[in-house]
């Protein structure tokens, strides 16, 4: 077994069995599931509004090569400059290239998934730059020594106690502090971060084709202070964001508010379109726009599986699925958990280290109900377990052990040659490990439905 795969299992073992953790996070995504249902009340025909989006999404990845060519062009007429990167090293090489042009020695950072998926904090704090996280969730996160735990909130299994435990812990603050309280600490912290950065991080929502244009939303401000404050400002996006028009985001904003967080708009939408233009009083004095495949066209070159690249990264998947309720975010070991994480990451990391993924699902199809661009995410997780079983990606025994199950199952005369103690036996010696301590085996009745109906039948 790979050594992701038995990693996986392991921490998923623990989690499952950890009560005060599911208890936590069952807490929060009922908070969620509360606030969307209000939030979904803003749409009068909520069901066309999810075929729309996925229609637009569907156009903007069928023609992604033109949209990405002509958001470059627009970008790049406002002073813009775009870079296209192929994967994570290339990423951090021309992200390092920057600083070092700049002499940067402080960046701030605000909350971005793709920069997690490239370890930009860890490669940069190598290089003797600082990297802040300026999202409370991530700053919190960061402080802890530990990724994301959500797509959208990343400190989601943390109390407010555990919280306020790390302040105290980190920045030495008084115990037992207020959630306020701890807002406030941060924010103090913060602010003279903002002030000594060189340069801004961010991620994009969304990104303009035919303006040219990156929009961010955001619940706190920080993305906006980010890119205010210091002198240049990249932004490191996967090159699936792209929207045809600014019109779209009449659609896409709401959608995403309310899927993400139950709100009827985010509280800061931004739309960032080049540098500071001449007789503007604030924003930066360069601004880059990195462009990241990192295995995005491997998933294009699927023309299944490409519509996971739909995604607009609003968590709704994970909040939804029995699985991640359970185990949670970290028992993954990868940048996005949940449905789509483990649709997606086989092809940004590899199917071989990553394809145990796509069976960590009930295939209850929660997922994909609750998608507001309707990726049919379930029959995509039965795709990757297909391709897995194709590429040779399982074991030997495993496809024996199958094998021999479906010979059984399909022959009526095979399964009334065993009585039910004898396929008890089979069950406890072949499959009780990988069941689990933790479930009961299926127990087999002495005699099968086909027999009893012959002998009724012969009295």
């Amino acid at each position: 077994m790979q050594q992701t795969a038995s990693t996986f299992l392991e921490k998923s073992e623990q989690k499952a069995a950890d009560l005060g953790h599911r208890r936590t996070i069952n807490f929060n995504i009922g908070k969620y599931n509360t606030a969307v249902k209000s939030g979904k009340l803003q749409f009068t025909e909520l069901q066309t509004a999810r075929e729309r989006a996925k229609n637009i999404k569907w156009r903007a990845i069928e023609h992604l090569d033109k949209y990405l060519e002509e958001f470059e062009m627009q970008f790049t007429k406002r002073g813009g400059k775009v870079i296209w990167a192929e994967n994570t090293q290339q990423v951090q090489e021309e992200i390092l290239a920057i600083c070092q042009a700049k002499q940067c020695k402080s960046i701030v950072k605000s909350k971005s998934m793709a920069t997690e998926e490239v370890h930009l904090n860890d490669f940069l704090a190598k290089q003797g730059i600082e990297c802040v996280e300026t999202d409370l969730g991530e700053y919190i996160q960061q402080l802890d020594g530990e990724p994301p735990y959500h797509i959208v909130t990343p400190a989601m299994h943390k109390s407010k106690e555990d919280v306020a435990q790390l302040f105290t812990e980190k920045l030495g603050t008084a115990p037992g502090l207020t959630p306020e309280q701890l807002t406030l600490v941060a924010r103090e912290n913060l602010r003279q971060k903002y002030l000594q950065a060189e340069i801004g991080i961010t991620g994009a929502n969304f990104i303009i084709a035919d303006t040219g244009s990156v929009a961010v939303s955001e619940n706190e401000g920080n993305a906006r202070l980010s890119t205010a404050f210091p002198k240049t400002h990249i932004v490191l996006v996967g090159i699936e964001k792209v929207l045809p028009s600014v019109n779209d985001l009449a659609l896409f904003w709401p959608l995403l508010a309310t899927y993400g967080t139950g709100q009827q708009v985010t509280v800061y939408n931004s739309i960032f379109s080049g540098p500071r233009q001449e007789g503007e009083t604030d924003g930066p004095e360069e601004m880059y726009v990195i462009l990241m495949d990192n295995g995005r066209t491997s998933l294009l070159q699927d023309t299944e599986a490409r519509e996971a690249l739909y995604c607009i990264r609003c968590g709704s998947c994970l909040n939804a699925c029995p699985v991640y309720k359970n185990i949670g975010g970290h028992a993954y070991g990868t940048t996005y958990s949940g449905p789509i994480g483990a649709v997606i990451t086989p092809y940004l990391q590899s199917m071989e280290s990553y394809g145990h993924l796509s069976y960590a699902s009930s295939l209850c199809g929660n997922c994909t109900e609750v998608c507001p661009v309707r990726i049919n995410l379930h029959e995509l997780l039965l795709h990757n377990r297909h391709k897995a079983v194709e590429e040779n990606y399982t074991s030997g025994g495993e496809k024996m052990a199958w094998f021999g199950w479906k010979q059984a199952s399909l022959s009526r005369r095979m399964m009334n040659m065993t009585n039910g103690k004898m396929k008890n036996f089979f069950m406890k010696r072949f499959f009780a490990k990988a069941w689990g301590d933790d479930r009961e085996l299926p127990v087999f009745a002495p005699k099968s439905f086909n027999q009893m109906w012959k002998e009724r039948k012969k009295h």
